[in-house]
């Protein structure tokens, strides 16, 4: 056995891999219909939808691509389907469950790590032939890092909503700091950025 396929490898990949799904739940607590559907950027992010699109992320990497189908309908992520229809939640599906089957993708997805050694190869049904094989360790590698960028962005959505930042609940990660120090602190941000702006301004054609 080598290195990368010991149980030690699994359990660090499990680790940051969970610490983002963790993390991408947590931030939907105590929050509205509303707020968790809300689009809080031009491109229309929201937190319920970020979820619905990680579910499918780990079902198709860590599920199909290594011949372990899970049977669940996902008719947003379907070649058919309207664009972005993986990144938000109709009217018609609940809190609940979108926040089931990103459980159940959990679920899925580890038992194809606890099954296979990382070297084995799947390949991807939506690439490309000529690189569509993977090993399972890059696929984990690449759902980890997925989830952890969504994690980040539903980090920025939910302080937009209501203030609320950190990894999770008891490692927030930031600064302890009330309303005022956070107000003094943006704006002396703001100032350095103007400040800067001023003493290098954008020459045109460079």
């Amino acid at each position: 056995m080598t290195a990368s396929e010991s149980p030690d490898a699994k359990a660090e990949l499990r680790l940051y891999l969970q610490s983002a799904r963790d993390a991408l739940l947590w931030k939907l607590e105590g929050l509205s219909e509303y707020d968790v559907r809300r689009p809080l950027t031009p491109t229309g992010t929201n937190l319920l939808g970020l979820v619905k699109h990680v579910a499918g992320v780990e079902f198709g990497y860590l599920g199909d691509t290594f011949a372990r189908p899970s049977g669940e309908p996902l008719p947003w992520v379907d070649e058919k389907a309207e664009a972005n229809a993986d990144m938000w939640a109709t009217a018609d599906e609940s809190r609940e469950q979108i926040v089931g089957l990103y459980h159940r993708a959990w679920a899925h997805a580890d038992g194809t790590i606890e099954a296979l050694p990382l070297d084995t190869v799947g390949t991807v049904p939506w690439w490309a032939s000529h690189r569509a094989e993977v090993t399972l360790h890059h696929a984990v590698v690449r759902v980890i890092a997925d989830a952890q960028r969504h994690a980040g962005h539903a980090d920025i959505v939910r302080e937009l909503i209501d203030g609320s930042v950190g990894m999770r609940e008891d490692n927030v990660a930031v600064p302890p700091g009330d309303a005022a120090y956070w107000e003094s602190h943006r704006n002396r941000l703001e100032q350095a950025a103007r400040e800067a702006d001023r003493a290098r301004p954008v020459v045109p054609g460079r």
